[in-house]
């Protein structure tokens, strides 16, 4: 069938044509053979024009499609819908990107971006006349989700799968669940404390059948792809067979002579090498920390049920969808960054919130009674100089909330905030209104010249040059300097590395789309949830975790998926196996096979993502890239490489 090629150039409002001439790209792309149809469209993605290409293509005008609009990021799955109702094979259609490519990078130089919209409509025009119809491959389901990290969003999304009758695998690398939430007294906008949620949610999933638990789990392998995931997970015991009496546990933790640093507090106390120490530590089974364990025996003699002779063991599992919510770190200021690690009264905002969590009659830091306090903000977050651009959304609130929580524990505080402008959002302005009403003082510092931490005459001195006093410099005498610091991605584990999961400039993982598809990665099946993604608070990442739980459900809710068939293929006349192609692919995609007592490459499409890594190392060219041939991609250049 010869092609009748119809072309379609989107306006996008004015965001392409104020700085494309779209009529000509237009009146250029009716001069192309094969093109028998050329228009201009307002919002090429608006429900009218989809009808008006479905109706050109079922009345027979044209049986092959070019859009020239936006980021195919965003609509080429629109597009290809259109194609699909309108009776025609969805990759019969090719888009070509004239907004990001050309409108928006050239917006100084129209005629220099009309010239290269030009040249994309044409390549686009060229690729489209190789199109063929290829059908999706379809694989059946594992109709199992893993959900890796047990923090609200993840406990959230765990149980909202459940509830929609999927077997759930969540996992956790802590030996107790709750993440950083079980951290925190009382939250923001609310008189729940984290442990009253963390409870909630925790009561949640050992309730649920279709739930499954592992603590001290860590994801170490991957293969498959949507619908089929093979995961290997390694599991580290607590060295504790079962429940022990609480008052025999008591005694176990009380006799241990090993003392290291509490990370659930911070460092700012220390725990024994077998602990459990707070009640929002779920599950209520005390852990041995095998780091730190001298096997002095002392334990064993209180508690029956401590077990030396676990071992460190490995599971498989098949899911067809992953989620991830593995949350975030605080941010460490650097040694001497306003004063930490250098005056003994310099803290971060988190070790501040367990002080006051952990003090009952009155606040002290290092056996000194607390009165004044300092809080300097944005301390890892909208930096000048650092990797930490962002602002991390959360800080603002928490620190107001956190004041007014510890003034209403311990009278008589003094609170003082160092900003550089508050951003209390939404109802959280309210905290803003009743710290400012309660007399706590704020003062504010342009970016370039953020507060001073130093020493007078063994006295802490915070000085700032307040842009609300028209500059005055002023100085306040504190007890005890709060850096209010920011989220940052977690640095260790391997997710990243095992899953092939992209960051960000701000290195979260990276979503698709922050609007329209804000819960989906690049990795097709592997959604994301929470802080891991980009500073959230408690509120939104659980939002997150049940959008994530509704777009993962969408991956196993059938019993067959359909997947991407632009993958790659092997010519075996000519392939001789050089294992070239199996070392660059980045999906383990590609294997050696015997065919016909040859050795040769094969490639599982339900893998494979189409990436192209294989194509350039094959020295005798035996692989071709579906809806990218040589041939299409020569045609492509061969245009761009016209002068027009």
């Amino acid at each position: 069938m010869s092609k009748k090629i119809g072309v379609y150039i989107c306006r996008c409002g004015c965001n392409i044509s104020d700085y494309v001439d779209v009529e000509k790209v237009r009146a250029s792309a009716e001069k192309e053979a094969d093109v028998v149809l050329a228009k201009t469209m307002v919002f090429a993605c608006a429900d009218s024009s989809q009808k008006e290409i479905i109706n050109d293509i079922q009345n027979g005008v044209i049986n092959s499609f070019v859009i020239a609009s936006c980021s195919p990021k965003l609509h080429l799955p629109t597009f290809q819908a259109v194609a699909e109702r309108a009776g025609l094979n969805k990759y019969e259609y090719v888009h070509a990107n004239i907004r990001e490519q050309a409108s928006w990078a050239h917006s100084d130089d129209k005629e220099g971006a009309t010239a290269k919209a030009v040249q994309l409509v044409r390549a686009a025009i060229a690729k489209v006349r190789f199109a063929t119809a290829i059908e999706p491959i379809e694989i059946q389901t594992q109709q199992a989700v893993l959900v890796i990290g047990a923090g609200v969003a993840g406990m959230k999304a765990a149980t909202s799968l459940a509830k929609m009758g999927v077997k759930v695998y969540l996992i956790e690398k802590e030996h107790f669940i709750g993440g950083r939430v079980a951290q925190w007294d009382v939250l923001c906008l609310t008189e729940e404390t984290g442990k009253d949620l963390v409870t909630r949610f925790y009561n949640d999933v050992v309730m649920d059948k279709d739930i499954t638990l592992f603590t001290g789990a860590e994801l170490i392998e991957s293969s498959g792809s949507k619908g089929n995931f093979k995961v290997k997970i390694k599991i580290t015991p607590r060295y504790i067979k079962d429940f022990c009496e609480k008052e025999k546990m008591r005694r176990a933790i009380e006799v241990c002579p090993v003392e290291v640093i509490d990370d659930f507090n911070f460092s700012i106390t220390k725990r024994k090498a077998i602990y459990h120490n707070f009640p929002s530590q779920y599950p209520l089974v005390a852990v041995i920390d095998m780091k730190n364990c001298t096997r002095c025996g002392k334990c064993e003699k209180e508690c029956d049920k401590i077990d030396f002779s676990q071992k460190e063991k490995i599971i498989e599992i098949d899911v067809g969808s992953i989620l991830v919510a593995t949350g975030f770190d605080p941010y460490t200021p650097r040694k001497g960054e306003f004063g930490y690690e250098e005056y003994d009264n310099v803290i971060t905002l988190p070790q501040f919130k367990r002080l006051v969590a952990i003090n009952d009659k009155e606040l002290k830091w290092n056996g000194r009674q607390v009165k004044t306090i300092a809080y300097i903000y944005c301390v890892g977050s909208r930096q000048l100089e650092g990797e930490n651009k962002y602002c991390s959304r959360y800080c603002c609130s928490t620190t107001i909330c956190a004041a007014i929580k510890a003034g209403e524990k311990f009278h008589d505080l003094s609170h003082f905030h160092f900003t550089r402008g508050i951003r209390t959002y939404g109802k959280q302005e309210m905290f803003f209104y009743e710290a400012s009403k309660q007399g706590q003082v704020f003062l504010q510092s342009f970016e370039d010249e953020p507060p001073r931490v130093m020493r007078k005459n063994d006295r802490t001195i915070v000085c700032i040059n307040d842009i609300l006093t028209n500059r005055r410099e002023i100085e306040v005498d504190a007890d005890l300097v709060v850096l209010v610091t920011g989220m940052v991605p977690r640095s260790h584990g391997r997710i990243s590395e095992i899953l092939k999961l992209p960051r960000g400039r701000d290195r979260f993982f990276n979503e698709i789309h922050m609007k329209l598809r804000p819960v989906e990665t690049v990795i097709d099946g592997v959604t994301i949830a929470g802080a891991c993604q980009g500073p959230q608070n408690v509120v939104e990442a659980i939002n997150s975790a049940l959008s994530a739980a509704i777009k993962s459900y969408s991956f196993v809710s059938r019993d067959t998926l359909q997947v991407e068939p632009i993958v790659a293929e092997i010519d075996a006349g000519l392939c001789t196996w050089c294992g070239a192609c199996a070392k660059a692919c980045p999906f383990d995609a590609v294997t050696q096979i015997n065919l016909e007592g040859k050795e040769i490459a094969s490639v599982n499409m339900t893998v494979c993502k189409g990436c192209g890594m294989c194509l350039p190392v094959c020295p005798v060219n035996a692989i071709q890239l579906k809806t990218f041939s040589d041939d299409e991609v020569e045609k492509m250049i061969g245009v761009l490489a016209q002068e027009l």
